[in-house]
């Protein structure tokens, strides 16, 4: 039932800026386990709950309600491409909407379009003719528009126009095996000079192969009339490596320079890159996480270890280099089933000139107490809940809203023709509440040079217009100009009903938000340009035993200090801060007295650093 709503007023306007050290909740409540369903959900959830009317949505600040929907699971896990800013300034959005509760017979795609100076008025009815879900969008032809989304029974059903914002859809199925036509949770994007290659992304819902939820890929060279590649098995996800693959965790690169590239993987899985330079005829394949229990089967007793928590994005930069985001959780499974983790807490982050992550239980632990950890902060470790009240803890409410993700995660990234990173997610937000349960707000944080620095955090909707809202959902445009855009899903209490949460069905409001890029790359220190990446040295010798020396140019002067830590995240060995002048600065590193192994070394100026991995035979 419906709580009194108690909260903090939080008196904010605009962008909330956080600058200060971590907090976390205690380790009790990070340690508590919640049960996981053994399949994600295709149709109504677990729940018939009664619709309750919402408070009507408005225009907010530049925040703009372009839909609704009563039906609240946008995904299981990672988010679709459902945004798209074309280059004369368009916008075309879709998001599955529903409103005919308790069945959602109705249930389809929801679709919105800005003109460049208008958005259109929130759809009343779906542009399918059948019962579908999960939409992707996509830009289609010279000026048209796609979307995906899967039939409840035969398959993908995708919709065509050759003009974007006008004219009727062209609608068609996409099959999948004989013995498994109900492939499900798509994918979509097109490339080509004319974006007449469609690539599809989908996993079958019956076993396949020998495997439950197989990962397949088609491609279609004509615009869609006839697939070259239709319902690929990928050996490398098979039944060999893998127990199967579930909904939603999987998603495409927007394509750039001919580079094609996607993600797959949740806790029980690896987290699995896969990257094809000629349009999808062949892929290399990249373990970003190694997951302990790959081949897990139901039943099979493990321990409990960090994993990623099936919700990730990618973006190609403008080198071709692939940027990754993913979110932290932790599992364990008994004789009765899987578990996860509602209390812990990260995002972490990867490029391929990074190293992978190990299979060690902890390797992924976004804490100091764990004793070992893969993780470092503001390196690969870029996102968490924040202290918003300056406390020195995390004041999250006990009730937690389903979604079996942890504090933070439902992660997006974007990379602009300058190379800045802008990440967003979802996070459980103090001091926002409704005396229950706490809410989620979607946050952002930058990065100027490419991933080697990270800036100051963001609450994107921390004026007090946002106290009632549950933010969550986000899917960024890959495109930007002066502003990042991204659309996400707000309704009045946290959790979904579709997952059984204590709430009744309501109103959810469908936004699309955009942000001025200078208003939050700008968050970063100031001297935060006089030590990029390229003017800091890998340390020489390396591999070294003894001594080994990093340089640092500096182009006008600076305070710096350089910092040693270990895998565990542990500071082992500091040279203090003092100014410096112009010119080429030296730091020796004294590692007589550190056992062999992997360290990272942070030159640091202000608040931003970087980090560099070195090695101690």
């Amino acid at each position: 039932m419906k709580k009194i709503l108690l909260f903090a007023i939080v008196l904010s306007f605009g962008l909330y800026v956080i600058a200060q050290e971590r907090a976390v909740i205690p380790k009790a409540k990070r340690d508590v386990a919640v049960k996981k369903p053994a399949k994600p959900i295709k149709d109504v959830g677990n729940t018939l709950g009664e619709y309750v009317p919402g408070m009507k949505g408005a225009s907010l600040l530049e925040d703009e309600e372009i839909g609704q929907t009563i039906y609240d699971l946008q995904t299981n896990a990672s988010t679709q491409n459902r945004l798209y800013l074309y280059d004369d300034g368009s916008i075309g959005g879709a998001w599955t909407m529903g409103f005919d509760n308790p069945n959602f017979s109705q249930r389809g795609t929801g679709y919105n379009y800005y003109d460049g100076n208008n958005w259109g008025p929130p759809p009343a009815e779906k542009i399918e003719p059948y019962k579908t879900g999960w939409p992707s969008y996509t830009p289609y032809g010279e000026n048209g528009e796609m979307f995906v989304c899967h039939h409840m029974l035969d398959g993908l059903a995708y919709g065509i126009r050759e003009e974007k914002g006008t004219g009727d859809w062209t609608m068609a199925i996409q099959a999948g095996p004989p013995s498994a036509v109900d492939i499900s949770w798509p994918r979509g994007i097109t490339t080509g000079p004319t974006n007449n290659i469609i690539h599809f992304l989908s996993v079958t819902y019956a076993t396949y192969n020998g495997q439950d939820n197989a990962v397949l890929y088609s491609r279609s060279q004509d615009g869609g009339s006839t697939w070259d590649i239709e319902n690929h098995f990928f050996d490398e996800l098979g039944p060999d490596n893998y127990t199967n693959f579930g909904g939603d965790v999987y998603e495409f690169a927007e394509p750039k320079d001919g580079i094609l590239a996607f993600l797959a993987g949740e806790a029980w899985t690896d987290l699995v890159l896969m990257k094809s330079t000629n349009d999808g005829d062949t892929w290399e394949q990249t373990i970003i996480w190694e997951c302990p229990y790959p081949l897990h089967v139901t039943g099979e007793v493990t321990d409990t270890f960090y994993t990623c928590d099936g919700s990730h994005h990618l973006a190609i930069d403008n080198s071709g280099l692939i940027h990754v985001v993913f979110g932290i959780n932790r599992s364990v499974a008994d004789e009765g089933g899987e578990y996860w983790f509602p209390g812990v807490d990260g995002v972490a982050y990867w490029n391929e000139n990074m190293p992978a992550f190990s299979d060690d239980m902890d390797a992924l632990c976004p804490y100091d107490d764990c004793g070992y950890s893969e993780l470092v902060e503001d390196y690969n470790l870029i996102g968490w809940s924040q202290d918003i009240n300056g406390n020195g803890q995390l004041d999250i409410l006990d009730d937690w809203g389903t979604y079996y993700l942890g504090l933070s995660s439902m992660v997006q990234i974007s990379i602009d023709e300058l190379n800045q990173i802008f990440v967003v997610y979802s996070s459980v937000t103090e001091t926002y509440d409704n005396g229950t349960q706490s809410y989620r707000h979607v946050w952002t944080r930058t990065s100027p040079d490419g991933g080697t620095s990270w800036g100051t955090f963001y609450d994107l909707n921390s004026d007090l217009i946002y106290i009632f809202d549950e933010c969550v959902f986000p899917s960024i445009a890959a495109n930007s100009d002066e502003n990042i855009y991204f659309i996400y899903q707000a309704d009045t209490e946290p959790g979904l009903a579709v997952r059984g949460d204590e709430d009744p069905y309501g109103d959810n409001f469908i936004r699309v938000m955009n942000v001025l890029k200078e208003d939050i790359i700008n968050a970063v220190d100031e001297n935060q340009q006089l030590i990029k990446n390229e003017n800091v040295s890998q340390n020489y010798p390396n591999p070294f035993n003894e001594t080994s020396t990093v340089y640092v140019l500096l182009d006008e002067p600076a305070s710096l200090s350089l910092e040693v830590h270990n895998l565990m995240g542990q500071l082992i060995y500091s040279i203090p801060e003092r100014p410096y002048n112009t010119g080429k600065v030296e730091f020796m590193i004294d590692g007589s007295g550190l056992t062999s192994g992997i360290y990272f070394y942070s030159v640091k100026a202000g608040e931003t650093a970087v980090t560099k991995k070195m090695i101690i035979e």
